[in-house]
């Protein structure tokens, strides 16, 4: 490695200046960024889930834009429009909102799941198709989305085969004591985001997902986690458990995970570290574990307890 994985823990230093006593949070996603994922922000309304994300595209460099998901929103406001120009007789494209680096969908459960779905295509393939003719969208492209809980009113819950396209799901939580104070204070400051120096620009944060792409992981490392993928499908509780998709997100979260400690080799406490915020959104309980009152959270704990973990061998 070429030491850059420095350079991402300074940009959740950045980001640290605007968002209070959320480090653990703020590494899953530098972590989901490095993975070449896209990140769900799922918590209620005035926990700093916006201002977070403005703050990682500032410490990034990246080219940013905010999209307020409302039931009026439509997809090509998103993925963008031909219209007819009278002085040259053609159709010219519009840029949609997702012609940029990095998107803020914004409570993106309040809008319809048309618009909702316009996403897909650019969340995994990084294109836009408007009229039949196919645009890229920024290199690189990542989405942080933010949603209320699915029982605030005007809210409705993201079909399955979108949030499977989120390779993490992660919540802020209320602030301690301590901490709510120390948002106090900052709150009197007028632009929350405006001492956030840019770490990176797109060009190197590309590097550091390609270094991240070529960490090592032994084939113990890759059964441990296809195990662990069998046994949320096959569990008691589960009607629904990790993709392949996610499979393959899990993988590639442990390896940016062992690339931001400066390792060049995964290690079965990188999958576990991990596996929580990939899985958790993905797991669909079934009626028994309802009616129960089981949490996803504690199934997926049970789940790494029962899992043998691969032993490391170390040299002598």
């Amino acid at each position: 490695m070429a030491g850059l994985e420095y350079n991402a823990q300074r940009v959740i230093e950045e980001v640290e200046k605007t968002v209070v006593g959320k480090k653990d949070v703020l590494t899953k996603i530098m972590t989901a960024i490095l993975a070449g994922g896209h990140i769900l922000i799922e918590d209620i309304p005035g926990t700093g889930k916006t201002t977070m994300a403005l703050a990682f595209s500032k410490a990034m460099g990246l080219k940013a834009r905010r999209v307020q998901f409302t039931p009026d929103v439509l997809p090509a406001d998103l993925t963008g429009f031909n219209i007819y120009q009278k002085e040259t007789g053609k159709f010219v494209y519009q840029p949609g909102a997702v012609m940029c680096n990095l998107l803020l969908a914004d409570e993106i459960n309040r809008t319809s799941p048309k618009t909702q779905s316009a996403l897909l295509e650019v969340m995994e393939e990084q294109q836009v198709t408007v009229d039949g003719v196919t645009r890229r969208t920024g290199q690189p492209f990542i989405v942080i989305a933010t949603e209320n809980p699915a029982g605030s009113a005007g809210t409705q819950l993201l079909p399955e085969s979108q949030l499977d396209r989120f390779m993490i799901c992660v919540s802020m939580g209320y602030p301690s004591v301590e901490e709510e104070m120390e948002i106090m204070r900052r709150s009197q400051e007028e632009d929350r985001t405006a001492g956030i120096r840019p770490i990176l620009d797109a060009s190197a944060l590309l590097e550091m997902k390609n270094e991240a792409r070529e960490i090592f992981m032994h084939e113990r490392i890759c059964r441990y986690i296809a195990e662990l993928a069998k046994a949320t499908r096959e569990d008691s509780w589960t009607e629904l458990g990790l993709s392949p998709r996610g499979t393959v997100a899990l993988t590639a979260m442990a390896k940016a995970c062992a690339y931001l400690k400066g390792r060049a080799y995964v290690i079965p406490a990188d999958v576990e570290e991990v596996f929580p915020c990939v899985v958790s959104h993905r797991i669909i309980l079934n009626m028994k574990a309802k009616v129960g009152h089981v949490k996803v959270e504690e199934v997926v704990r049970q789940i790494l307890e029962r899992v043998e973990k691969p032993a490391l061998r170390t040299r002598r």
